[in-house]
């Protein structure tokens, strides 16, 4: 994060003696890229070392589907069943080397704690509210929030009623992309968000309870089990510039022209070979001949995913909300039949979905092979007439 960041009791230095009731307590240094990029401090009451059994190691197994024909996919997500918790409830439905993206609909709450020691994590949530506890203090969510979890974050969330998440977990970072600040790490004034729209943890609560705590480690490829005879929040204090926070996507500020904006305007944040971006309520284009939805276009060298928040889609025919489509990498696309030209004169949108463009190919799960629908690839197509119109003639959402 561009901004420090202190919560509860440090020393008046780094790396001296800091007690607690007289005992001397444990400094750790989480830090990126060695000792080179972000990093916060932490004083605990217990060495974080401190492990009293070793469990289980579940590796994770992914059942791909390779579909005979490459093509565009609508799938439909919304009516899935609720399983597992935040974290066990994942189902992948795609993935490559810098990005895995899953539903999460869970229906039971969690009894141990998590951490990932493999990559950042960015949770969507679609559907609730509720806190993430965490090492660093509580971060309170609600729907429409982006919860970014830096690797290395001990955490456990407690939901506040039913929720619908849509996770993003990756290798690299999740950052602000790096356009929208300055050489000082300041958001500039033309970014569409802004430091007052972070929120990071609001309260740092020291536990010293004993007794058995279950964290479960996200390492090489699996989940390993760790007992630990302390309860894992004993931080009494932190300072620094890598926690958790939350940014909610009805803050962002969309950047609106004369005539269609290209998605790059739309991006939130950037991982390494992949964006996402929001999609929100805005006024379309005013140039008196504007088309006021994108021109059609090939992702060369992307693939494009969306999830349909809410709102009316006015590119797409028959999407719901929670609806996924997939635009695979060579192959264009853009609005359906009809959709420009009864687009036209149209000034505004309440669409709300997330993209995520990644730079590499997805492969696809058998959840996915599962949700599609079978016949979006052909949406398109429109047998040919004695008045055969142009429209629709343009592009995507």
């Amino acid at each position: 994060m561009p901004f420090y960041q202190r919560r509860g009791d440090v020393p008046r230095k780094r790396h001296i003696v800091f007690r607690d009731n007289g005992t001397l307590l444990t400094e750790e240094v989480m830090g990126l890229e060695g000792f080179t990029g972000n990093e916060s401090i932490l004083y605990h009451l217990h060495s974080p070392c401190r492990v009293k059994e070793l469990g289980e190691f579940t590796p994770i197994e992914r059942e791909e589907w390779v579909p005979a024909a490459h093509a565009h996919r609508l799938l439909t997500t919304y009516d899935i069943d609720p399983e597992g918790d935040e974290i066990s409830g994942r189902r992948m439905l795609m993935w490559n080397q810098d990005v895995e993206i899953s539903l999460c609909r869970p229906d039971s709450t969690m009894d141990y704690f998590f951490r990932n020691g493999e990559g950042d994590e960015l949770v969507f949530v679609h559907e609730g509210q509720g806190t993430l506890e965490t090492t660093f203090g509580d971060v309170h969510y609600k729907d429409g929030d982006y919860l970014v979890i830096p690797r290395g974050t001990t955490y456990r969330f407690v939901p506040a009623g039913a929720q619908r998440h849509l996770v993003f977990e990756t290798p690299g970072l999740v950052e602000i992309p790096r356009r929208y600040r300055n050489q000082y790490g300041q958001i500039l004034e033309g970014a569409p968000y802004y430091h007052r729209d972070i929120h990071p943890p609001s309260e740092l609560k020291t536990h010293r309870d004993r007794g058995d705590f279950l964290v479960k480690v996200r390492v090489r490829g699996g989940y390993q089990d760790y007992v630990l005879d302390y309860h894992p929040f004993d931080v009494v204090g932190w300072d620094g510039f890598l926690y958790p926070w939350t940014f909610s996507i009805h803050d962002f500020e969309p950047i609106t022209g004369r005539i269609h904006q290209p998605p790059p305007s739309h991006q939130t944040f950037q991982g390494p070979n992949f964006v996402i971006c929001s999609f929100c309520p805005r006024k379309l284009d005013f140039d008196p001949d504007a088309v006021p939805l994108p021109y059609h276009h090939s992702n060369l060298q992307s693939e494009e995913m969306i999830y349909y928040v809410s709102g009316n889609f006015g590119s797409r025919k028959g999407i719901s909300v929670g609806a996924i489509t997939l635009h695979p990498s060579g192959l264009p696309h853009g609005p359906q039949p009809g959709l420009a030209e009864k687009a036209l004169g149209v000034t505004e949108t309440t669409e709300l979905a997330v993209m995520c463009d990644t730079f590499r190919p997805l492969r696809l799960s058998t959840l996915a092979r599962d949700l599609d629908d079978g016949r979006y690839a052909l949406s398109w197509y429109e047998p040919p007439t004695e008045d055969q119109s142009l429209a629709g003639v343009t592009s995507h959402l």
